[in-house]
């Protein structure tokens, strides 16, 4: 009889250790403000751009996006308002991020009236 290996589930103390990815060169932090469809929607971006952002194929079924949530966008060269999903923050990423200086706490307030 074959024996299949087990699935690993992540808990709790290996997310806890895991660092929120940086925004590097052309990519920037946006929360999500309205869901257009098709997978796309409309972002608010810490540069004052809203821009048209699309969920690439390879996140297209691991990732949900709803209103309010926090992601790492890169922009395109050739049309800088509209842009691809690189990282979906969670909650304790965001919290990490606004403790780091990252994001501004008023930048969150801004877009819970937008929504």
């Amino acid at each position: 009889m074959i024996s299949l290996p087990k699935k690993k589930k992540k808990g709790v103390e290996e997310e806890a250790g895991k660092e929120p990815p940086i925004p590097g060169e052309g990519e920037v932090i946006c929360g999500v403000i309205r869901l257009v469809g098709g997978n796309h929607f409309v972002a608010k971006c810490l540069d004052g751009v809203e821009r048209m952002v699309r969920i690439p194929g390879r996140m297209r079924r691991r990732v949900w996006m709803r209103e309010g949530d926090i992601v790492l966008v890169a922009p395109w060269d050739f049309n800088p308002k509209k842009g691809d999903v690189i990282y979906k923050y969670e909650k304790s990423e965001v919290a990490k991020l606004i403790e780091k200086g990252i994001i501004p706490k008023e930048f969150l307030d801004a877009l819970s009236e937008l929504i």
